[in-house]
């Protein structure tokens, strides 16, 4: 008898659109031949199921259910793509653990942990992880224009601390420029990191465990064509993707087990993108872990995937499998 998995996608961040066009992604990439499959859309005001014929079935939330052609259906698994609250920062992973639903990502913990990326960055340098200097500034409090110089210096990082597509982020050059990209972040977030600039090569790699296997994927190498790795950069196509990355072998191998122990230390689940930038010397520095990162058919895993020699069907196939 086939399982039932329904994507949930949408959200309530800046990131719906991106969501939803990732549970696309993944709706093309799982076994239909072994899996009933529903895409599940979620807002602040209404969760639905998208059915075959084109219409909406309003989800119970007392058990994730919802009605087509007048039978009752619930989900075996939900397959968790919300990039943003409330599917990657611990809420729905919580919902669905009071439900007793099997899903994709990682824990209540462990989602929370890894959206808020200032805490994660202090967390893991406690293992020794090299990160960038950073601050955490609360937006009723704010912070001086001469603070940010004194205590982190120009150029810098300002962005949301819990964001993600890079909405809100700011590379700030000049004095003038602090306070406005301050504004602009703390539209996307409460609390707002200032982050040191690191000169370097950025780098993405994926990372999953099935059947008791951990597979480290081949690494990207991302050239924007802009200040940075923004929102254009990641879905307008201003950027130029290696895969595998121009790297030696030695260096890839390092990166790669910095991975798998990252994968480790926080006890992940399911996929997961890590994201880092080398700097001079040779020197590993963490930007950021996402727990439930893009995945539409040109997003940075499925391009991992199909460099490794994988195939994504068989990929899911072994994710969804290994929560039973």
């Amino acid at each position: 008898m086939k399982r039932t998995i329904a994507i949930v996608a949408g959200g309530d961040s800046s990131e719906h659109g991106v969501s939803m066009k990732s549970a696309e992604g993944i709706y093309s990439f799982i076994d239909k031949e072994k899996y009933n499959l529903y895409i599940v859309e979620l807002t602040k005001k209404s969760w639905e199921a998208l059915l075959p014929d084109g219409t909406r079935a309003a989800i119970d939330k007392n058990d994730f259910s919802f009605t087509e052609n007048g039978k009752k259906v619930k989900p075996d698994f939900a397959y968790i793509t919300i990039h943003g609250t409330p599917g990657e920062n611990g809420i729905l992973q919580g919902y669905f653990e009071l439900l007793d639903i099997p899903y994709s990502t990682c824990d209540v913990l462990v989602s929370a942990l890894t959206f808020s990326k200032f805490t994660l960055n202090q967390y893991l340098k406690g293992f020794g992880i090299r990160v960038a200097e950073s601050m955490l500034v609360n937006k009723r409090h704010g912070i001086s224009d001469e603070d940010v110089i004194e205590k982190i210096g120009l150029p810098c990082f300002i962005k949301p601390n819990a964001s993600g597509s890079s909405f809100g982020v700011t590379k700030v050059k000049t004095k003038e420029q602090i306070q406005p990209a301050l504004q602009k972040a703390f539209e996307e977030s409460d609390d707002v990191m200032v982050e040191a600039f690191m000169d370097g090569i950025e780098l993405a790699n994926g990372c999953y465990r099935a059947g008791g296997k951990t597979v480290v994927l081949p690494i990207t190498e991302v050239v924007s064509k802009n200040e940075f790795f923004d929102f254009n950069a990641k879905y307008n196509g201003e950027v130029t993707e290696i895969t595998p990355a121009r790297l030696s072998n030695e260096l890839t191998g390092r990166v790669q087990k910095l991975t798998s122990a990252l994968y480790d230390i926080l006890g992940c689940k399911g996929l997961v993108r890590v994201d880092y930038i080398i700097t001079e010397g040779e020197k590993i520095n963490l930007l950021e872990i996402n727990t439930t990162p893009g995945m539409t058919a040109t997003s940075f895993i499925p391009q991992q995937v199909r460099a490794a020699g994988l195939s994504m069907k068989d990929v899911m196939t072994d994710i969804i499998e290994d929560c039973f």
